[in-house]
């Protein structure tokens, strides 16, 4: 994902100017003036027993971060308040495909209409490659949460780990009369990438604590 987001930032003329990995940031080592003296944002794609320690890092030099990172969000109130105390910025995401963020609108709305037939049961599938270390994957849990809108009882995500497929996600209603099924399929990791820069432009030289969907759809309200 790095080596993805840095493409993708280059080819819309930004420079990355620090690198951090599993060699060179344990435990938030890193993380410090010197290395991101020229830093105006930072893009965090770790893993979850990590994560928390970076972000603090980077809430205390007041460095704005984009969080691909999922499997954490059970500290989101602490983080917010570390984040907020140091006048830093944050903004978090389940998944950061902007086409997945339009499917999540999606799967709200059919949860809605669906919900009213009790004929149609809901169910979610998710299927990660075998490296992918939480399951069910944060998508497939912010799926649920909007499923709930509707719902008073929403089945759990069945989750496959297995072979290289970077995500799909499968929403379906299935009656005895018919069965109705929206998925979301990643062709590749640059979808994340493209959105995760695509939020650090949008939050550099600015103070808060946001989920994509806000950034993404900001302002929409007032069209």
């Amino acid at each position: 994902m790095g080596q993805m987001v840095e493409r993708v930032a280059a080819a819309r003329g930004h420079e990355t100017v620090a690198r951090l990995d599993i060699d060179n940031n344990v435990d938030g080592a890193g993380i410090t003036p010197d290395q991101l003296n020229d830093a105006e944002v930072a893009i965090d794609f770790s893993m979850p027993d990590v994560v928390l320690t970076n972000i603090r890092r980077f809430a205390d030099l007041r460095i704005p971060v984009v969080v691909g990172t999922t499997g954490w969000y059970d500290r989101l109130a602490e983080v917010k308040s570390c984040v907020l105390d140091n006048g830093s910025s944050l903004v978090y995401g389940a998944n950061f495909s902007i086409g997945m963020n339009l499917f999540f609108r999606l799967v709200e709305e059919a949860g809605r209409l669906f919900a009213a037939y009790s004929e149609y049961d809901p169910y979610l599938i998710e299927h990660h490659h075998k490296f992918k270390m939480d399951a069910p994957s944060g998508t497939a849990l912010r799926m649920q949460r909007l499923l709930q809108k509707a719902y008073e009882l929403v089945p759990e995500a069945l989750s496959v780990r297995a072979g290289y497929a970077p995500g799909t996600h499968e929403l379906g209603f299935d009656s005895e009369a018919d069965s109705i099924v929206l998925t979301h399929t990643a062709r590749s990791r640059e979808g994340f990438a493209r959105g995760a820069v695509f939020a650090a432009e949008r939050i550099v030289k600015r103070n808060g604590f946001f989920e994509f969907s806000e950034l993404l759809f900001e302002g929409e309200s007032e069209q």
